[in-house]
Formats: structure tokens, sequence, C-alpha cells
């Protein structure tokens, strides 16, 4: 069945001003409000109807997608990635719509509302808070994975009340001056308002014995020490959830989460490149034009043998296959080792060496000082 447009639920305009569709709502409120109706189930959906539709019209974000979409837009496109919540009220309890919309009946019904409004009566569990803290590692530890002991103080669960807030013997009790519900009403003819209970500060309840060691508060706060395994292939920046290390809840609620921030020091001979791992290895002039075969060590001391290729040029990137980092995210995926070469041009020579050269640059045409100082002159030549 298609539902009926929300401005005409409530008999406002489309440019009718957040004032005007809460006047609307109250009015409509009063009128099919069940306790006026007792039994009638027309009064009763119209009653869901309207406060479907103060529902979505009252939030300027839902009413916004309304005007745009229509009901498909209040009702968040199905809770797709972008969505927001929709709200249906015929497929709600008269009590659901009451906790809803407990200010608009407390301004419209006043101590009516009372045997309606859900009590308090008891402390609801809150969730404790989520922490964060940074952990520094090397490329090293980070290449092979790593084991770190953490150090920090949070919130934990008292060990006195065993999170209860109340002394040995003692229990909470409800407060009398509200009966729990946290709000004092108060009428003045027809309609009502209502105000935060002083006596509980809105609490619905209150402890007349607190724990000696908490305060009532439910938890303490404890430096602590653990053991966190880091992954190898773990990357600068990540954050590493650790479920249940953070600050421990309020009368019951969740533990909160840890969240380690992963900070990567930087090497002086290898650095990261996605998965590969990149060093530089120094060739003498002769191992870069006749070739060689050479030995090197990866970030994690194991060694391997290289082949310089003959002519090989400064900048070449010589590739071992599955000698990097593993994958995050999917530890059969390896990246690779990635030698650059780079000649070692000697700043000292012996008598004989500069013979040597000069000798070689003479057979290839290239004029050298006798006093060696056009020497890196000849290697930036081949080099280019």
């Amino acid at each position: 069945m298609n539902k009926r447009d929300y401005y005409d639920i409530l008999g406002v305009s489309k440019t009718a001003t957040q004032d005007e569709i809460k006047k609307a709502y109250r009015k409509l409120a009063i009128k099919y409000h069940p306790d006026k109706n007792p039994g009638d189930n027309t009064a009763e959906e119209k009653f869901k109807e309207a406060a479907e539709a103060y529902e979505i019209l009252s939030d300027q974000q839902k009413r916004k997608n309304y005007d745009q979409f229509g009901h498909a837009g209040a009702q968040g496109f199905g809770g797709g990635n972008g969505g927001f919540g929709g709200f249906n009220a015929q497929g709600m309890n008269m009590d659901d719509i009451f906790e809803n919309f407990g200010d608009i009946f407390g301004d419209i019904f006043g101590g009516g509302v009372k045997k309606t409004r859900r009590k308090k009566g008891a402390p609801t569990p809150k969730q404790g808070h989520d922490l964060a803290k940074d952990i520094q590692i090397s490329l090293k530890e980070s290449f092979l994975g790593t084991k770190k002991e953490i150090g920090y103080t949070h919130f934990v669960e008292c060990n006195e009340c065993l999170g209860k807030g109340t002394a040995k013997g003692s229990s909470i009790q409800e407060c009398t001056t509200c009966e729990g519900t946290g709000q004092i009403h108060k009428s003045q003819g027809f309609f009502a308002f209502s105000q935060t209970c002083g006596s509980c500060n809105g609490q619905g309840f209150f402890i007349p014995n607190p724990c000696g060691k908490c305060h009532g508060q439910t938890r303490i706060q404890k430096f602590e020490k653990f053991t966190v395994n880091i992954p190898k292939g773990i990357v600068d920046g990540v954050d590493l959830k650790i479920p249940g290390k953070g600050d421990a809840g309020i009368f019951g609620g969740k533990t909160g989460d840890l969240y380690l921030k992963v900070q990567i020091l930087e090497n002086p001979k290898f650095k990261r490149v996605g998965n590969d791992i990149e060093c530089k290895v120094l060739l003498t002039y002769p191992q870069l034009v006749l070739g060689s075969n050479i030995e090197i060590e990866n970030i994690d001391e194991s060694k391997e043998t290289i082949k310089i290729p003959k002519g090989c040029p400064v900048g070449e990137r010589i590739i071992i296959k599955d000698k990097g980092f593993t994958s995050l995210r999917n530890i059969n995926v390896k990246g690779n080792l990635v030698v650059i070469t780079e000649c070692d041009i000697p700043k000292k020579l012996t008598p004989e060496a500069k013979e040597a050269i000069k000798k070689y640059s003479d057979l290839i045409g290239t004029k050298v000082e006798n006093d060696g100082g056009s020497i890196m002159g000849f290697f930036k030549k081949f080099l280019g």
C-alpha cells in the first residue's frame, strides 16, 4: 500500500517551519492519543502515522532526503552505504513511540506520560571509551614481525564492588521522588511540562552506600602491561585493534578497545616501497663494465647472490623475486627485493691505479690531467 505524503499527514506545507511542524503534530497527537480513544484501532493507526511523519520532518537531514527522494529516502534506501536510519511507526508498539517522543508527550500530557514512560530505576550500562597509543618499531621488525610490551593506564572494573558501585551488603535504590523516571512532571490544566529530577540528577536511582574504593563509579584506574604480537608486513600508520583493552564500561557496560598506531622508523640502508624492499649496492667500475656475481645481505641478514650483467648502467634495478615484505592481506604473497646499482668512485688512488686509468683513458680517447684532478670527470663521463 502506498504511503501518504508526510506533509499531508500533518496538514502542513512543504515550506513549513519546524515550529509549525511541531504544533501540527501536537494537535494530531492530542486528537488521536490512545488514552482519549481507547479501543479505537483507526485512531491508533492515525496516531502512529502522525508519529512517523513527525520523526522524519522534525529531523533536518531526514527531511532533506525525504524532500529529494520521497519515502525511499526517508527509509535510508534499504540501509546501504551512505544511507541514514529510517523510521516506521507502523512496526512499533505504543511504548516505543512514547520513548522516542518523550519530550513532546511530556509537554502535552504531563502526568499522563508517567504510565507510558519507561522507568530508569537502575543504572544504564555505558560502554567504556576506546583508547589510542603510539608504538614504534624498526623496519626490520616490520619485515619479520615482532612482539612488543605495552604499558598504559586505563579504567578497569572495580575489584572491591565488582562493578556494582555499592558497598558490600548495599544495593542501588530507585529514586522515590521521580519513581525511577528521572523526570518530574507538572501539570497546568490540560498541558504540562517536565523537568530533571533534582533528587537523583535525572538518573532515576541513587546509591545510598557507595563503594569506598571507586566511590560509586564502578571502575578504577590501573597501570597494566601486556605483550602484543606485531604481524610481519605491518605498514606504517596502521592502527592495530586490541579488543577489550580500552576503558572498562560503567555499570556493566562493554569494555572499549585499544588502538595501537604503528610508527615504523627509517632504515639507513633499506626502504619499503609497497611490498618491495629496496637497497643500493656500490659497485666498482670494472664490475659494472665486465659484470660480476656478488653477495648482498637482505634486511633480515639473509644472504642473496645476484648477477651483475656486463655493461650494467648505474641505476639498474635488479629484482630478486619474493624476497620482499609479506602482504598484510595475503600471507602467501610477498614483494621483491630490488637492488639498485651505484658506482663506487674512488677518491684516493695508488700511483699504479692512476697509471692504469690514464692508459685506459688514452685508449678510449679521454683526456685527463696529470695531477689526477679529472679522474672523477673520467668516471662521470662513463656514468653519464
